[in-house]
């Protein structure tokens, strides 16, 4: 592919994710509200966000593996239609089981990012693999701080309007889904396949999924890279269902204000994985950056543990920040430079599911923790995983994948 070509595949790719992350992030806001209105339990509005993680767990490798055999374009524009259909459908909900039919389907639609990165793999070099990677954690970091961004002016507009507005707090799904098929319509005219369609690709044909994560998982290397990502992701979500508490109960911060702190954490990483990575790559490579990024993630928790102002708390939040936006770029490029090119789309895809299903625990977990032990112990477990991939990515050091480093 010629340069022009891959920085306009880069460019389409880049607002597809960011776009599929800015309408889950509208809807996140949404979800709780709109489920109250329906006369839904905490329980219940816990499922409701658990569904799409479980989704995106089931149908990430299934996606991976569909881009492998007929092409990546068929499978992004399949999934993001099905996306915006299902923002719609969430608009129009007039029940609660409705709204988790519709996060079902949104689920699966988001489940794409393997392809996603999958199409990234197929068009850079292995010298610039990880640095691409990089774009894909820039998209969710700015998908992140925009989506609630856009969602809760929106709904408050919906809201204000009363009568007049067909959908009132559902006005913010529907931009959602606008927003989803727009890109559906910009893909389709201008994103080109990444790879020659082989539909022979049969390389781990096995009907299970499951079976297709751990035959990966067994992989010397490969399976240690994997399993970091979890631990990482696990930490992260761990972190997150309780943070907004945390900083309620602790500092009396509002939502308004608890809301600001997210948005900058979501630039903060954005920043990393968008710039930082892509100058410190050359420099100090996969491995280092790995080393560092968990170092300073799990440096990042414990001071959240342990801050006694918001002042710290800031301080503590962007060192967590930079610290998951070095790690995540290193250990999705080095699973990528170690698969085979016909296999990336179902490697990420078992990278994606991996990430899911830490997503679906990590919360559970941390509310229960937060609940039954103490206010800060969520903080403190979440940095005992990052000391986990500390440790562990020391130990598998010189096996890891270093093709960025040029200096």
């Amino acid at each position: 592919m010629e340069s022009s070509q891959r920085k306009k595949a880069l460019f389409i790719i880049f607002i597809t994710v960011f776009i599929d992350l800015v309408g889950f992030g509208i809807i996140i806001p949404l979800s709780p509200y709109l489920s109250r209105e329906f006369g839904a339990s905490a329980l219940q509005i816990g499922l409701l966000m658990a569904i799409y993680s479980l989704m995106q767990f089931v149908f990430s490798p299934f996606w991976g593996q569909l881009s492998d055999r007929f092409g990546r374009r068929p499978i992004i524009l399949m999934s993001v239609f099905v996306a915006g259909v299902s923002h719609l459908a969430f608009a129009f909900s007039t029940e609660f089981w409705m709204l988790f039919v519709a996060r079902t389907f949104a689920g699966i639609g988001g489940a794409n990012i393997s392809t996603a990165m999958a199409y990234m793999a197929d068009i850079s070099s292995k010298k610039d693999r990880s640095k691409t990677m990089g774009l894909i954690g820039a998209a969710f970091g700015l998908g992140f701080v925009f989506g609630p961004f856009i969602g809760g002016i929106f709904g408050e507009v919906g809201s204000s309007l009363g009568s007049a507005a067909p959908f009132g707090k559902s006005f913010s799904a529907v931009i959602a889904s606008s927003i989803c098929l727009l890109n559906f319509i910009f893909a389709f005219f201008y994103l080109k396949e990444s790879r020659q369609v082989n539909a022979e690709v049969t390389a781990i044909k096995l009907s299970k999924r499951i079976k297709v994560m751990f035959f990966h998982l067994k992989k010397e290397t490969v399976g240690s890279l994997m399993f970091l990502l979890f631990m990482t992701t696990f930490a992260m979500a761990h972190m997150e269902a309780t943070l907004f508490l945390y900083v309620s109960d602790v500092f009396h911060l509002g939502m308004k204000e608890a809301s600001f702190g997210f948005a900058y954490v979501g630039v903060v990483m954005a920043f990393t994985q968008g710039y930082l990575i892509r100058k410190w790559l050359p420099k100090f490579g996969e491995r280092s950056l790995l080393v560092w990024g968990a170092l300073m993630a799990g440096i990042g928790f414990l001071m959240i543990a342990m801050a006694p102002n918001v002042l710290s708390l800031g301080v503590a939040v962007t060192f967590l920040a930079i610290g998951i936006g070095l790690v995540n770029p290193s250990l999705h490029g080095g699973v990528s430079l170690l698969s085979s090119s016909d296999l990336q789309g179902e490697v990420m895809g078992v990278n994606q599911s991996l990430s899911a299903l830490a997503r679906i625990i990590g919360p559970a977990t941390g509310g229960f923790i937060y609940d039954q032990v103490s206010l800060r112990s969520p903080f403190f477990i979440a940095a005992g995983f990052m000391g986990l991939v500390f440790f562990l990515s020391m130990k598998i050091y010189s096996k890891i994948p270093n093709s960025a480093k040029t200096e």
